[in-house]
């Protein structure tokens, strides 16, 4: 018989991992059989969205089950108030050990931590900084040339390993040998065709594998919640041998890109468009040599979550523990005129979401086309353990009914993300915007995606009839109506946020008859 509760949970996730980069979700030539593997004995999301399409917000509603809006870390290193909720803080009183191998890009509330008299060295003080991760072995894996911290365990590592230099994260994971041995830096994109000066054994993600598997080891009989947090495939584009040379550029997907979108283009796209890294990735040659790279990459974690899944065959913990795939969000590659993220189309927004439950043997390897959201995955855990979820403060739902295979009657019918473009001065000051009012917000529902920009006029795509977002209905007056329809169902969801994290709705809705049971009778006669 299942047990009624899971023992650990091991969520897993890659750093800009496109969801149709996998062999599960389509890719016809990068093969990932691993992550098949897992798809197979689990549940393989085909509509996950993230609430946000930057690393920094999307994983902090990732922690904290909680949209941007909520939990205000709008972009990459903008602290979490210390007074957020996070998976640690749910699980730990419960004798859960919740701890991080590798990225989280946790910024520390620094000045909140000082305010309440917190030491920064206490283990209250730590967990605080490290948005309620322990931090096992922390990597967020961007460290420029220059870099030299002794502390960073994996830079400790290549010092070991015989790697020298005053950056080895730079020197040789990260950059490329010249035909004289000069280092050619992975920042530069035309090296991306070239091996990483770095043993393939001692790159960044076989070096987080056997990390995750000292701390499943360490733990013992203690219940535990991994976050294995691998940085790549996110730049730099550099893979060691024999990852680099495994694809080629036919082996890539086609660009997803019309000539039509260029022509009265939303003044905000237009101005991501006008920068470097979207410029660069428009040219051919460009996609030809950091794709099959990106691939290599992609081809690596496999590799090693297939080292790691026999581990846990072996070790029989694939029967006590649940197992999440995720990511933090897409990458442009080109696609629509773009690289990186930080905009709304799917290229970016949907991503690759699979989890494997011990105790659902009736669902193993269904498929599920519901929309769910990042924030979903804090109370599905919480479910996982049995504990009672704080519906006041999160604000996704369980995904236990759908890994079970049951049919909810009700399901959310449109998902939401953010961004805020105030951190992007080539963006925001040709539209002439404030830096308080670069807040967009996208809400899609299956048939329609709407993205509302503050003071500039909004996007629509039509996607039952536009599936790749070529055609931007947002300025056309046949479509008034839907834009009208979806202006309405984004103050409707703005004005349900969980804006009292700290009283239950059953302490509310109690109030009144705890004041009368006390004695406080007001206005009696």
């Amino acid at each position: 018989m299942a047990a009624q509760h899971v023992r650990n949970v091991l969520w897993i996730m890659c750093d800009q991992l496109r969801w149709d980069y996998l062999s599960c979700y389509g890719h016809p030539r990068l093969h990932t059989p691993n992550i098949d593997r897992l798809a197979s004995r689990g549940v393989r999301f085909t509509n996950a969205f993230v609430q946000g399409p930057v690393c920094g917000p999307s994983r902090m509603s990732y922690y904290t089950g909680r949209y941007v809006t909520s939990h205000g870390a709008v972009w990459n290193f903008v602290p979490m108030p210390i007074g957020e909720m996070t998976l640690g803080d749910f699980l730990r009183p419960h004798g859960v050990r919740v701890a991080v191998a590798g990225k989280t890009h946790v910024e520390a509330d620094r000045a909140g931590i000082r305010r309440l008299g917190i030491d920064p060295r206490s283990t209250e003080g730590v967990l605080a900084a490290e948005g309620g991760f322990e931090p096992f072995d922390r990597d967020d894996g961007i460290w420029p040339p220059g870099f030299a911290d002794e502390s960073h365990q994996y830079t400790a590592y290549l010092r070991e390993r015989g790697y020298d230099g005053a950056n080895p994260w730079h020197d040789h994971a990260n950059s490329a040998a010249g035909d004289n041995g000069e280092i050619l830096s992975g920042w530069n994109l035309r090296h991306a065709r070239l091996p990483a000066r770095v043993r393939e054994e001692d790159s960044e993600t076989p070096y987080m594998t056997r990390r995750a598997i000292d701390f499943i080891e360490q733990s013992g009989d203690r219940p535990w919640m991994l976050h294995l947090s691998y940085i790549k495939p996110h730049w730099p584009y550099v893979a060691p041998a024999p990852y680099h040379a495994m694809y080629a550029p036919d082996d890539v997907l086609p660009v997803r890109r019309h000539p039509s979108e260029l022509h009265h283009a939303h003044p905000v796209l237009q101005g991501f468009r006008n920068c470097e890294v979207s410029r660069n990735f428009s040219r051919a040659e460009v996609r030809d040599t950091v794709i099959p790279t990106y691939m290599g990459l992609i081809k690596q974690l496999d590799d090693q979550l297939g080292v790691l899944f026999d581990y846990l065959e072996r070790t029989g913990r694939f029967d006590d523990t649940m197992i999440i795939f995720s990511s933090d969000h897409g990458d442009y590659l080109g696609d629509h005129y773009l690289g990186e993220k930080e905009l709304f189309h799917d290229s970016v927004v949907k991503v690759p979401l699979i989890i494997c439950d011990p105790r659902a043997n009736a669902a193993r390897g269904h498929v599920e086309s519901r929309l769910v959201e990042a924030i979903d995955l804090v109370p599905t855990i919480l479910d996982a353990y049995g504990l009672t979820i704080p519906d006041h403060v999160v604000e996704g739902r369980s995904l236990t009914p759908l890994l079970r295979g049951e049919a909810p009657r009700e399901w959310r019918d449109a998902v939401f993300s953010e961004n805020d473009y105030a951190f992007r001065d080539f963006v925001r000051e040709p539209v002439g915007r404030p830096a308080d009012g670069c807040h967009i917000t996208m809400v899609r529902d299956h048939d329609w995606k709407f993205v509302h920009f503050e003071g500039l006029r909004p996007q629509l795509f039509d996607l039952r009839n536009d599936p790749d977002e070529f055609v931007d209905l947002g300025a056309d007056p046949a479509y008034a109506a839907v834009r009208e329809r979806f202006q309405a169902r984004l103050f409707d969801w703005l004005r349900n946020r969980r804006i009292h994290p700290t009283i239950s709705h059953d302490a509310m809705a109690g109030w009144t008859r705890k004041e009368d049971e006390v004695g406080i009778h007001i206005g009696r006669w």
